[in-house]
């Protein structure tokens, strides 16, 4: 089978991808946020001209393909422009068979546990501990992540004294009944992020994201290795080769890829399949209700060495006013903290047609 058409949807934070097969059936699938009306671009010109008319039996080699072509142009926007074709042709193949994603992966629809994820710096700990208990009560989330530090903020935090402030008050706030996760955002030296390291062991936290600069790998090894908590990251990272070096030299505790930001759900699977192979879990990131967390709630049901939860945002139109309105029927409910995987064909999911009418459009034939 192959691919006869490539068509883009895209606002400067969000964009959807709709390939269509010589047989006339379709997938949807999604370029990764921020700055996606650029990275629909990239789509068409640098990945398009390699796999239009080509077969997509093989996703990998298909990818790798256009990687080797287009050697000249590797990280970020090239890998955000794979994961909306790959995430389509997944979608196309699940509606092809009748089955669900998660099931072509080799796992089953059914539940997952969610932890209520923060995105907010600006907010006192007085008020994000009195969110998340009304989180806790109305959706039953037993897991939170908040923020401390400033985002790559050189140890300068959001403001004095935040970051020791907020970690004893969520624990107050919510009891020793729920798991604490903490996201420093690259905020840190090691120095200073072993200190706040050794505090959130004291209050409990099981989980220390991206400490230092993520791309000073050895920074955030030196953090691993100094504390029994678990450090992760891995979100921002791309490229096959920094994730064999990240998990080799076992720089993390858990590793988080962001299945938009590395190119896709087979990319992905490279990945969680080193991952697995060092003993290491599988905590993707998924920080929007853009197709990313319904794609990594397929791929947690169905890997081996999946992690305790799925990320899980709850930031409203103040935050991110882009992630309404996109979806006929919204993918993502929380019933006792937990999200649900469906058994509908590929993604289960369709794009507002309304969406798409105010988008901007391009599209790309194989002739």
């Amino acid at each position: 089978m192959r691919i006869t058409r490539i068509e883009t949807f895209s606002t400067q934070s969000i964009g959807f991808v709709r390939i269509t097969a010589e047989d006339g059936s379709q997938g949807w699938g999604q370029v990764s946020t921020y700055n996606s009306d650029i990275t629909s671009t990239v789509l068409h010109r640098q990945v398009a001209p390699y796999v239009l008319g080509a077969e997509f039996d093989d996703i990998d080699k298909l990818t790798d393909k256009v990687i080797a072509r287009e050697h000249k142009f590797p990280g970020s926007y090239m890998k955000r422009a794979l994961g909306g074709f790959d995430t389509a042709i997944w979608d196309l193949r699940g509606k092809q068979a009748g089955l669900p994603v998660v099931s072509l992966l080799g796992g089953t629809p059914g539940r997952l546990r969610a932890y209520a994820s923060s995105m907010k710096r600006d907010i006192t700990p007085a008020q994000e501990a009195e969110r998340f208990r009304r989180l806790r009560d109305e959706f039953g989330f037993d897991a939170f992540k908040f923020r401390v530090a400033a985002e790559y903020g050189h140890d300068v935090d959001e403001w004095p004294g935040r970051t020791e402030e907020i970690v004893p008050a969520i624990r107050k706030a919510l009891g020793d009944g729920v798991a604490l996760l903490v996201d420093a955002n690259s905020g840190f030296s090691p120095k200073r992020a072993i200190e706040v390291g050794r505090l959130l062991q004291d209050h409990g936290v099981e989980h220390f994201e991206e400490p230092c600069l993520y791309w000073e790998l050895a920074q955030t090894k030196e953090v691993a290795d100094a504390l029994d908590i678990a450090v992760t990251g891995g979100e921002q990272d791309c490229e096959i080769a920094t994730w064999r070096h990240m998990i080799d030299m076992r720089a993390v505790d858990i590793v988080q890829p962001d299945i938009l930001y590395l190119g896709g759900i087979s990319r992905t699977l490279r990945v969680c399949r080193m991952a697995q192979a060092a003993g290491l879990p599988v905590t993707p990131h998924a920080a929007n209700w853009g197709l990313v967390t319904l794609f990594t709630m397929h791929l947690l049901r169905a890997i081996e060495g999946a992690g305790k939860y799925l990320e899980f945002s709850i930031e409203g139109p103040d935050y991110y006013p882009w992630q309404y309105g996109l979806f006929r029927k919204f993918p993502y409910e929380v019933v006792d903290g937990h999200v649900t995987v469906s058994g509908e064909p590929g993604w289960g999911v369709e794009v507002d047609p309304e969406w798409l009418a105010r988008s901007r459009y391009q599209a790309s034939e194989f002739s």
